[in-house]
Formats: C-alpha cells, structure tokens, sequence
C-alpha cells in the first residue's frame, strides 16, 4: 500500500492517529514497552505478523502511511493492527472510549466467552501477565496444578505434582513453545490460573481476610468434620456416610471417573450393601487385579487433592472412639480411611514428610 486513497484506508488511516493519541496518554504509558503481540489471541486470523514483535511505543514513531508499506501488511491485516489497538485500550482501561473501530464492540478478552464460559483462545499476553501476578502475590506458587485443576482426568499423572511457581516466570507464548504441552495442557494451565484470579484478583494479599484454594467437596467434608466435633454426641453411620463418604466419593467422580466412584461406593457399602472385590470383578467382568488397581486410583487421587486427609480421617476416627460411637460409625470411618490412604502407603507417606523436615 503506497497510500491511502480509499475510503477504507484513509478511515483506517483516522483510527490509527485517534488510537495513538490515546494509548500516548499517561494513563496507558506502561503498556507502550509492550509487544502488539501482547494483545494478540490465539484464535486471531490474519494477524499483522510483521509487527506483533515491535513495542507500542516503537510502532507509534512512525505514521500510518509508513506502518501501511511494511512488507506483507495489507488491508486486512491493517484492520487486524487497529484491532489490537483497540484491546490495548480496553484491557485494565474500562473507561477508554473506543467507537466506530475495528474491534469496539468485542468483548475484552478475559478468558471468558460471551456466555461466561472459560475460554483459552481468549486469554491474550496481557491477561495472562494479570493472573500470574495475581498468583504471585498471594503466594500460590507452591500449589500443585493437579489440586487445583477443574478435573484431574484432564491432565497426565506425571505433571499433578507440577507447583505453579513453574509458571509463574512464562509468558504465555512460552508456555504453549513447551514440548510437553499441547493445548489441552494449555488450556488447564490457564484454567487453574483463571480460577485463582477469579477468587483472588479483588483481594488484598495482605488482608485480615484469607481465601482456601481446596476442592468444594474436600473443604464440606472437613468443614462437617470440625462442626460434628463441637457436639456433646457423635454422629451415627448416616451422617458420616451423607457429610463426610459421599462428598469424597464425589471427588473420586470427578477426578477418576464414574467408575471408580462406585467401585468405592460399592467398597464403602454408601447405599447398598459393602462389596467384595470379587463379587466387583465379577459384576465389571474384569480380574480382581484390575479391580485393585483402580480402587488404588482413589489414594492417588486423595494425595494430590487432599493431602491432609489422612492426618484429618485419623484424628477424627480418633475422636469417634473417645466419644463411643457406633460400630457401625466406627467401622465405615476404618474402611473410608484404608480405601483412601491405604495402610501399605504409610510409610512411604511418612518417609516423605521425614525428608521434607
């Protein structure tokens, strides 16, 4: 393009200047060290790739005209250039006026849909930069990805015990370079992010008030453990099994499959009665080894998620005898606490801890 003759061009050619005037105010003077690539989704098509890698500040030494004879820019990436623009100004800028562009009418990107639903193409640089900080200062760096991933059946084993602090130097162009995630991994990383600056992002690191990162279904089981230990009573097999069995079992849903829960279920003997692994195997018409080893699919589940459980179960049984609970208590309290955290793991578990000491 050797100039603007069009309508269209010189239209693109207005926008460009109203752009640069705003973005050069003192308001927006941090984002002009910035890449255009910073406001670039991965679902954009016919993106001005000449320019992605120049700063803001950069590209606004030089006028449309000069910018519109860049090798490979034509219109349409023109337009492109103008829309990411238009992000820059509307992204941690609700105020920004933006009318009649390329782009004004989009919704910001914020990792959310028009719907409200995550979504990874829309989680650009510099929304990622806001969920990492956020991240950073409240010091979740030493979570693990699997505790706080929306499923764990979502992501390999070998990288649940992956801390977030492995992230927390990435830019996200350099997180999708890793040769060990594809986007699927991706768009986890960037869930569980989400989801910490969902809870976090309005709260001060340093309040008098505190936020648990922990699955729904863990906190209500520990939270009805604390309540029921305030009691002048214990709490019969009912209530443990409908507060405290079923909640867990759920999570093993959620993390292990359907399966898997009700192979549980069927241990725990929750709504029918207790289970043999025999009579499982032969109900699944698979071997009794198969059968153990996705109920041990439950304590590799409970390790990542909750791995206070085991201390939490024991003491809680504990208090259950000093207050003379039922048989019946006592007993599905012993088998949610082998079927969780199996005796054979013990000392490993306690090796561990020694280690980290």
């Amino acid at each position: 393009m050797a100039k603007t003759s069009s309508a269209t061009e010189v239209k693109l050619a207005s926008n460009y200047e109203s752009l640069r005037n705003t973005l050069k105010k003192k308001e927006y003077q941090e984002r002009l060290d910035r890449p255009l690539a910073f406001w670039a989704l991965p679902s954009d098509r016919r993106l001005p790739n000449a320019l992605l890698k120049r700063t803001l500040r950069d590209l606004f030494n030089q006028s449309f005209e000069e910018l519109a004879t860049t090798a490979g820019i034509g219109r349409k990436k023109l337009e492109m250039f103008i829309k990411l623009l238009v992000r820059a100004t509307k992204e941690d800028a609700e105020d920004a006026k933006v009318e009649n562009l390329p782009g004004a009418d989009e919704v910001p990107a914020t990792g959310l849909d028009e719907k409200g639903r995550f979504d990874p193409l829309r989680v650009s640089e510099m929304v990622w930069v806001k969920w990492r900080d956020t991240a950073r200062r409240h010091g979740a760096g030493g979570e693990k990805l699997g505790r706080l991933t929306p499923s764990l059946q979502l992501l390999p084993s070998v990288v649940w015990d992956m801390p977030l602090s492995f992230y927390l130097e990435m830019s996200l162009s350099d997180i999708r370079e890793l040769k060990t995630h594809g986007e699927k991994r991706v768009s986890v990383v960037l869930e569980v992010f989400h989801t910490i600056y969902q809870m976090l992002g309005h709260i001060d690191p340093n309040g008098e008030l505190a936020v648990r990162l922990a699955p729904r279904s863990i906190v209500a089981a520990e939270d009805w453990m604390a309540e029921a230990r305030t009691r002048s009573y214990p709490p019969t097999r009912e209530e443990i099994e409908q507060h405290l069995a079923e909640p867990l079992v759920q999570q093993l849903g959620i993390d292990a499959g359907d399966t898997v829960a009700d192979l549980a279920r069927g241990r725990l003997g929750i709504g029918r009665n207790a289970e043999s692994v025999r009579s499982q195997s032969k109900s699944l018409g698979v071997t009794r080894a198969r059968v153990y080893q996705m109920l041990e699919e439950c304590h590799n589940v409970m390790s990542i998620r909750w791995p206070d459980g085991r201390r939490q179960l024991d003491e809680f049984a504990q208090w259950l005898d000093e207050n003379y609970a039922s048989a019946e208590a006592a007993n599905l309290m012993a088998s949610l606490r082998e079927l969780l955290y199996p005796l054979k793991f013990d000392a490993v578990a306690d090796h561990l801890r020694a280690e980290a000491s």
